[in-house]
């Protein structure tokens, strides 16, 4: 999903810079620019680690100069009985998921009001920030910590001029969702490959899963200057799966 969404805002003429924390992001940064023809600039980045999170931004300011907008796409899950949920996992989910979020809003934003341009800071929620899921406790602790982290963030940054909100995906076709039919098909029982997730979008009202361009549509409205009033709000992009 981060990469559809850097490669739809590189399409719009954004400077997109890419951070992950593998080295192949550097092979998916140079796609992007291949593909948009957008100057981007690839980082390796656990957003986890603070030190890492402030050589990221370090990095921005010292080849660009200015962070306008910052998308907190990072994230993680696993699926698990509450008897087999490790202290381990949910410590891992909760860091990458909410504590990522917290260390690079509070970089970035530090930037955005050096520069005093004010900003834009978009983090990752999920239907899971709406409606805890079976067996993914701590993913959802993680995903209404977001929403929570948005509201106060919001109300703190405003007098900058710096917006913040979450989006809210949710079956998207992804990775990640792969791996999710496979361990909730298991847990639940008699799925078979692909079943449990058709079962579940057969049940959005749109009849369809979510795309890597549903999200980034959102995202290019709340990063616009039409989006200038708009803060603190956490948005659904799930074809009506969640209503509120």
């Amino acid at each position: 999903m981060g990469l559809g969404i850097a490669t739809r805002f590189a399409g719009e003429g954004a400077t997109v810079v890419l951070a992950d924390r593998d080295a192949s992001v550097n092979e998916a940064t140079a796609k992007v620019a291949a593909q948009t023809g957008a100057r981007t600039l690839p980082v390796v980045c656990d957003v986890t680690s603070e030190t890492d999170v402030a050589n990221f931004v370090g990095t921005v300011e010292q080849q660009l100069g200015r962070l306008d907008v910052l998308v907190n796409n990072a994230g993680t899950i696993t699926i698990s009985t509450l008897g087999e949920l490790t202290l381990q996992d949910w410590n891992r989910v909760l860091a990458v998921n909410t504590t990522g979020a917290f260390l690079c809003a509070k970089a970035a934003a530090a930037l955005m009001r050096k520069a005093g341009n004010g900003g834009r800071i978009l983090n990752a929620a999920s239907g899971q920030a709406r409606q805890g899921f079976i067996y993914t406790p701590h993913y959802a602790a993680s995903k209404f910590g977001v929403i929570g982290l948005t509201q106060s963030l919001a109300k703190e940054l405003a007098a900058d001029a710096i917006t913040v909100n979450a989006y809210c995906p949710g079956i998207v076709g992804t990775d990640m969702w792969a791996y999710n039919d496979r361990e909730w098909g298991r847990l639940l029982g008699n799925y078979g490959p692909g079943e449990l997730m058709a079962e579940w979008v057969e049940g959005i009202p749109l009849k369809r899963a979510g795309t890597d361009e549903d999200v980034a549509n959102l995202l290019l409205f709340l990063a616009s200057d039409q989006a200038s009033y708009i803060t603190g709000q956490s948005i659904n992009v799930d074809g009506g799966m969640f209503m509120s």
